[in-house]
């Protein structure tokens, strides 16, 4: 029998209602029925629970979430960043590198985006001025990377945003000694003067992320949209 491929959702919603997880959730299950691939999901409530997963799964998926991303002092924090770390020395292992171990893959959305840029000091987190909600275009940086990721999209493409907060002055030397490569910014206001957001991020050929909401559906938009203006 295949071993089943093991996807861990670190759940950063701290027990907040949203439409990450149904999106995220409702992905994992088409992959898998169109891929015919048996997947072994666990959910990890990182910020409520203190739960942290271990590296015995193959692909975390860390979400999007409220709140500030910057340091707080929280219980969970210590250990969430350890597990980060955990990843990328993982994935820099002998064993990885010799083929005795598998790499591990992870994808970081939104709020955990900002968390990691943060642990690693790629740049600043900073609070916007004003939330940034909608379908905004997100522009290339450099036309001579080719991302598999992006493979396909127009450019720009248009993305969800969902946020409080962005990600900031990129720290070059830090970038430089990480390997990190910046992907997209965020739309270009000529009449703005206010620095751009970094949008999507290679950490690492195994570990990717986006300041974006790429989980979103058309679902979800109108549930909110909805709610909102009922509020009003």
């Amino acid at each position: 029998m295949q071993k089943p491929l093991k996807i861990a959702i670190l759940d950063m919603y701290n027990n907040f209602p949203g439409e990450g997880m149904r999106c995220i959730i409702k992905l994992i299950n088409e992959f898998q029925e169109r891929e015919g691939i048996n997947i072994e999901k666990t959910i990890f409530n990182i910020r409520a629970e203190n739960k942290i997963p271990d590296l015995s799964h193959d692909i975390y998926i860390s979400t999007g979430g409220p709140g500030s991303p910057l340091e707080l002092g929280e219980s969970w924090e210590e250990p969430y960043f350890e597990f980060i770390d955990s990843v990328f020395n993982h994935n820099k292992s002998e064993s990885v590198v010799s083929g005795n171990s598998t790499k591990k893959y992870m994808f970081l959305i939104c709020h955990s985006f900002q968390l990691v840029a943060r642990h690693l000091g790629i740049g600043s987190i900073t609070k916007r001025k004003s939330t940034a909600f909608g379908v905004f275009p997100v522009n290339q940086i450099d036309k001579s990377i080719h991302e598999e990721l992006f493979e396909g999209l127009p450019e720009p493409f248009f993305v969800v945003d969902s946020r409080d907060y962005q990600l900031v002055s990129p720290n070059k030397r830090r970038i430089k000694e990480l390997g990190v490569t910046i992907l997209r910014m965020e739309k270009e206001r000529p009449l703005v003067n206010l620095e751009r957001a970094i949008m999507a991020i290679r950490f690492s050929k195994e570990v990717f992320g986006t300041q974006f909401h790429p989980e979103a559906d058309g679902i979800g938009m109108s549930k909110y949209l909805s709610s909102t203006e009922s509020e009003k």
